[in-house]
């Protein structure tokens, strides 16, 4: 059934070639590494390039860092964690668990560490993909991008931002050299990284500046740790663990039928976050600068019961007005203001609609994934295909990212497809599978015609849920447990395919 990793060279050039090559090791392509091996295969490589497991949980590593999904929610369901110490986890706990899993089902020899991919090209004659990378070149007849969309730091375009001469780093690339004691600190963002990190260094700076753009709803964070009877409860006794996470599941999904369905119900959400919003903040100027003015579930929804008390704290200030530039050691705002500070923590979040991988995929035509969205806005199929991409799967493509429960069901759904994928390639000894365009146009229209209805695109926001064209290609619109049966089985009816000349053994 499996082929060998091989060897050869070209030109003077070698390359390793793998049948399948998982590009990422995060919780989408760790998973499918582990349920390729399950089907006993020794044919793939995982390109990673960093130097371990984890994807966003080994770069994000700011101060408070941790899950807004619940534990029990936030794991594979085929390696359950018994040992979780709270209903919601920190990041040190979550990449932990990443690395045992790692570890348990033996997949970690099948990694390539610090190993970047710079180019990936679609080559017709050998149908093969062409990849280059910081550690060599490869080819494989199959790819999977695992690539995430959290992985790419958004950096904001402000003037001076380069020229500032004190400690300037993205929250994703947290310098733990820096100690911001006793220092003048700007934030730069409110979404989830900062309402995390501002409560968790407003304490130790002496000053901190907090510019927002946008304030965002927040609703209280049910979090405490476990009890020692639940912990035992979870490793000994059968099922608890499984029930657990199955009436987590159900109490998440209801929220679909607000944001998706009917979204004045959100009003119910709204009335907690505003109660919350008038309890926790007791200053009327704050409490306005901070209060949203578009409809809750339109952007992300936040959860935190320390960020309110933060921004109330005396040596903490919210900036409304706009950043016109940044100087030596200062942050200038468009109403002329000028504030000194010692170090920048820009909490911008990340490229999702336009990632820089994306410029680097070379499909059947010859045009990169930056060069088709750009045209017509970021389409797939069923969120793992993308015409014009032949042997090519992707791990949370368009329209599979969620605002209200654990992206680990959406994955798993995709690895059921992906797998079947493959061994539909085998058995009906396929070269070739390419999503067709009339069934991607189909889908996607579907797609947009759910989407028009639901609070994120009548919210009156904007949110990197939406690309330049308007049109939501970031977020399911439908209850999960759908997806999940629309991704059951790999339906090669709905793709263009070409027969190999030996059917694969």
């Amino acid at each position: 059934m499996s082929r060998k990793v091989t060897d050869k060279a070209v030109g003077n050039r070698p390359v390793r070639h793998s049948r399948i090559i998982i590009v990422g090791s995060g919780f989408s392509g760790l998973g499918m590494a582990i349920r390729l091996s399950q089907q006993g295969r020794n044919d793939y490589l995982v390109l990673e390039r960093g130097n371990d497991v984890g994807g966003t949980w080994r770069d994000n590593t700011y101060p408070g860092a941790a899950c807004d999904v619940p534990s029990q929610l936030y794991s594979y369901s085929f390696a359950l964690n018994p040992d979780w110490s709270r209903s919601f986890s920190k990041q040190p706990e979550i990449q932990k668990y990443i690395q045992t899993v790692a570890a348990k089902y033996n997949v970690r020899d099948k990694h390539i560490f610090d190993c970047d991919m710079t180019g990936a090209q679609w080559n017709n004659d050998t149908a093969r993909w062409e990849i280059q990378t910081s550690r060599g070149d490869f080819t494989a007849e199959i790819l999977i991008s695992a690539v995430g969309a959290l992985c790419e730091p958004n950096l904001p375009d402000i003037k001076g931002l380069n020229d500032f001469q004190g400690e300037i780093f993205h929250s994703a690339r947290w310098d733990h050299d820096a100690d911001l004691t006793g220092k003048r600190v700007a934030v730069i963002g409110t979404g989830a990284s900062a309402i995390q990190i501002v409560p968790s260094i407003a304490k130790q700076v002496a000053h901190l500046d907090l510019y927002q753009r946008t304030a965002p709803w927040l609703l209280p964070r049910a979090d405490r740790p476990y009890l020692a009877p639940e912990k035992l409860a979870f490793k000994y006794i059968p099922g608890v663990q499984a029930l657990s996470r199955a009436a987590i599941y159900a109490a998440r999904e209801t929220q679909v039928v607000g944001l998706a369905k009917f979204p004045p119900a959100m009003k119910i959400l709204e009335t907690v976050a505003r109660a919350k919003l008038r309890i926790e903040v007791k200053d009327p100027q704050l409490r306005k600068k901070v209060t949203p003015n578009f409809r809750i579930g339109c952007k992300r929804m936040l959860i935190s019961n320390e960020y309110y008390p933060a921004l109330g704290r005396d040596n903490v200030d919210v900036v409304t007005d706009g950043i016109q530039e940044i100087r030596g050691n200062s942050v200038v705002t468009k109403d002329g203001v000028e504030r000194e500070v010692d170090a920048i923590i820009v909490a911008t979040g990340f490229h999702v609609t336009d990632s820089p991988a994306y410029e680097t995929i070379a499909g059947r035509d010859g045009r990169t994934l930056s060069e088709v969205f750009d045209a017509i806005g970021q389409q797939g199929y069923k969120g793992s295909a993308i015409n014009n991409y032949p042997n090519m799967f992707f791990m949370l493509g368009p329209n599979v990212g969620l605002g209200h429960t654990s992206m680990v069901y959406m994955i798993e759904s995709q690895i059921n497809y992906i797998a079947d994928a493959v061994a539909t390639i085998d058995r009906q000894g396929l070269r070739t599978v390419e999503v067709r365009k009339d069934v991607q146009d189909e889908y996607n229209v579907d797609l947009q015609k759910k989407l028009t209805g639901a609070v994120w695109n009548t919210g009156g926001c904007a949110s990197w849920y939406l690309d330049k064209h308007g049109n939501n290609t970031t977020l399911w619109p439908d209850f999960t447990f759908r997806f999940r049966g629309l991704l059951e089985k790999f339906d090669v009816e709905a793709y263009e395919t070409s027969t190999a000349a030996v059917p694969v053994a």
